[in-house]
């Protein structure tokens, strides 16, 4: 797993050890002096983990992360701090300027190497997210970047695994201070506890009476509803081992007993700000994948979609002997309601059509937006027969109720024609069923409009 390490550092021996450890685990290393450096080498996007030492003499480390955070192009760079300064509060201070971990010197390579693993894949996973977000930039959608700065952290959902009463009583009320808080004793039931609550963040203690923590974090993983659920493990000081293996089997972070309340308030805010992060990119990705094919003005799919998904459910009914109609309608005289009402009021129908046709087919069934007034309704499982009822019912719907345009101020009437094919021959191309459904939607406007036509009849 490579990735490339700023090692930032005023003392030139430091950075030679660091450099060295990294080196021999096969990870790139790039190397600053001063907090300028670092930033300028940050501002490239030239790195992928920065290693940070607090004690500098122009910038220190905390500023340097703090303004890292605060940038939109560089919030998302994991920062570990590295510094002699081993106080709680000095702890505090960094994780509150952003930072993901603090480690204090000297550092174990086995720590260091499992840290910067562990950062690696959240980085490489956050990295893939923003590379399939950047198409949302261009159909419209927010870069959730600028909010993710702003994000304080609090406000949470966090479920707290502890089966010691004289732990969860004083970790509880500290949390409840900034986040809504659920306490699962039973280690046993934590596990369907989290699928069903919507948590932001998961605290495990690895202490717990008969049961292994580290596999209720390993079951966390491996369960859809919680794998991406940040999982800060909370360990007593010689249980470094196990926390190594946490690390490695995907907890986000942890802290040691005796826990600092001031540390856990903060490690959990920087762990709820990453999740939300994620969270926006996934969702961001998923509205450009339904922008790429969804229609903008009806919602409903697009003539792309039903290209490409038409065929494989031709093949799926060929495969099982089952039928399939297609239906393909459109709005009659639909040019004259633009030039006598405007292009809005074209819009108010379309929008409208598109209501009633999904409230005239089953859910099983396809309804795209051909091209202008055209649509193409797909209809898995059904004969000629059922299809031209339902056409039928579909067209009456229309036709039976006038369409309400310019904010309701005006009515008018609408009907459609609607031609229908279905699949005839097993492995026959989709094509050939378009182009039948469309000759006789061409009949049916031909015989006077505001009917169903059968390729059949």
């Amino acid at each position: 797993m490579s990735a490339r390490i700023l090692i930032v550092d005023d003392v030139p021996a430091n950075v030679k050890l660091l450099e060295a450890r990294l080196s021999a685990e096969y990870f790139d290393v790039l190397t600053a002096s001063n907090g300028v450096e670092a930033l300028e080498i940050c501002a490239r996007a030239e790195c992928d983990i920065i290693l940070l030492d607090v004690m500098m003499p122009d910038i220190d480390g905390f500023e340097v992360c703090r303004r890292l955070k605060s940038n939109p192009a560089t919030h998302f760079i994991p920062v570990v701090m590295v510094t002699a300064l081993d106080s709680p509060a000095d702890r505090v201070r960094g994780l509150d300027a952003g930072a993901d971990d603090f480690l204090t010197k000297p550092v174990s390579d086995v720590v260091l190497i499992a840290r910067v693993r562990s950062l690696t894949r959240l980085k490489m996973m956050t990295d893939e997210l923003r590379m399939r977000a950047i198409t949302s930039l261009e159909i419209g959608v927010q870069a959730p970047e600028r909010s993710a700065v702003a994000d304080t952290g609090k406000g949470g959902r966090i479920l707290l695994v502890d089966d010691r009463p004289s732990s969860y009583e004083r970790l509880a009320p500290v949390l409840g201070a900034e986040h809504t808080v659920d306490v699962e004793s039973d280690p046993a039931e934590a596990l369907f506890h989290a699928a069903e609550g919507n948590y932001d963040l998961l605290i495990v203690s690895l202490g717990l009476d008969n049961f292994d923590g580290l596999r209720l974090c390993s079951q966390a993983r491996s369960l859809e509803r919680t794998r991406q659920v940040p999982i800060l493990a909370i360990a007593d000081a010689d249980n470094n081992t196990r926390l190594l293996r946490g690390l490695e089997i995907g907890v986000n972070d942890y802290l040691l007993r005796p826990v600092d309340k001031n540390e856990l308030l903060a490690r959990a805010r920087t762990q709820i700000r990453k999740r939300r992060y994620t969270d926006h990119l996934r969702d961001n990705m998923q509205n450009s994948i339904e922008a790429a094919i969804t229609d903008a003005l009806t919602g409903l799919h697009n003539r792309r979609y039903m290209e490409s998904h038409l065929g494989a459910l031709a093949e799926q009914a060929s495969s099982r002997g089952k039928p399939l109609a297609l239906m393909m309608l459109d709005i009659d005289y639909f040019k004259s309601i633009n030039d006598n009402y405007g292009h809005d009021a074209g819009d108010d129908v379309l929008r409208e059509f598109a209501v009633r046709v999904r409230k005239s087919i089953r859910g099983i069934d396809l309804a795209c937006r051909y091209g202008g007034e055209e649509f193409v309704i797909v209809m898995p499982e059904t004969d000629l027969h059922v299809a031209g009822m339902v056409a039928e019912r579909l067209r009456r719907s229309i036709a039976g109720e006038p369409f309400a345009v310019h904010k309701g101020t005006k009515r008018i009437e609408v009907t459609i024609s609607i031609g229908l094919s279905t699949l005839e021959i097993k492995g026959e191309a989709v094509a050939d069923v378009l182009k039948r459904a469309d000759t006789a939607l061409y009949r049916a406007k031909h015989d006077g409009r505001n009917r169903v036509v059968s390729a059949a009849a």
